[in-house]
């Protein structure tokens, strides 16, 4: 954390002597917009490396990825899916396959049955009514089975270029915990977020966000200590605030540990995950 940070940190956090605390007004519409983009901007400036933390290829190995991912981590995925993708390289591959081997390669990531289901069936419609390309339009992906929103615009946003809002667990406790909302329905967290930020910012947005709240943001104890946005944070407190314990609780690259891909981007500065499928 910047010496800037720290200054405007105490400043926020530490009322100034002599004067009785007044009740703060409520922000208006036009401050929140601000402040929603500033804390874009210097999280762009904490993870400038951020991106997908899945292994894929091409946009059929994100889109299966992805599907996988589901009541799962991404690590876990990413240690699976190189056995899948070398067994059934294609949709026409891995339609015509069968289920009982895909759901044993699979087993590990959980829900192994209903995401073999899933895979068979998005793979064999692609087949049959994309000429075996997965699809670059929101309306068509979400066609295929297993396929909602949030799967689309992870595939659209990586593999097109298309941008996006992902809206998953991660994301949509910062919206709410940054006051950018207080939806707690996707569809409508995702429409309420697309009115504050440019189109052009959706899909590194969603990364930032997403970074943060794996790394810093945690769900049950936020490293509020640790954090370099705080000056901007109505929700600071609800974590440690205690700087070296809220170091303690850093995951990933932020606290010296691997990260979830087996192969992440060059300007990655954490470390490579490990490759064995078994791990915990």
């Amino acid at each position: 954390m910047s010496g800037k940070q720290n200054s405007a940190v105490g400043e926020q956090r530490s009322p100034a002597l002599g004067k009785k605390n007044k009740t703060p007004k409520p922000e208006s519409r036009l401050a929140m917009v601000r402040r929603a983009r500033r804390i874009n901007r210097e999280l762009a400036e904490v993870y400038p490396y951020a991106h997908p933390e899945l292994d894929f290829e091409n946009a059929f190995q994100l889109l299966i990825a992805t599907v996988l991912s589901a009541q799962t981590t991404d690590l876990r995925v990413n240690q699976t899916t190189p056995a899948l993708f070398a067994a059934y390289p294609t949709p026409e591959d891995l339609a015509a396959a069968e289920p009982e081997a895909v759901e044993e390669i699979i087993r590990p990531t959980g829900f192994f049955r209903a995401k073999t289901k899933s895979i068979m069936g998005l793979s064999a419609a692609i087949r049959d009514n994309f000429g075996g390309e997965v699809p670059g339009r929101l309306a068509d992906l979400v066609t295929l089975p297993g396929v909602g929103r949030k799967t689309a615009f992870v595939v659209l946003g990586n593999a097109f270029g298309v941008p996006g809002i992902t809206v998953d667990t991660h994301f949509m406790r910062l919206a709410r915990r940054w006051k950018w909302t207080d939806q707690d329905d996707p569809v409508k967290i995702e429409a309420e977020i697309a009115t504050i930020f440019p189109k052009s910012e959706w899909t590194m947005l969603s990364h930032r966000v997403i970074f943060h709240g794996r790394r810093i943001c945690h769900a049950r104890r936020p490293a509020c200590g640790a954090c370099p946005i705080t000056h901007l944070c109505p929700a600071y407190g609800e974590g440690e605030t205690d700087p070296e314990k809220a170091t303690k609780l850093l995951k990933y690259e932020k606290g010296g540990q691997p990260g979830q891909r087996l192969k992440p981007p060059p300007d990655y500065p954490g470390k490579p995950a490990p490759a064995v499928r078994a791990i915990g």
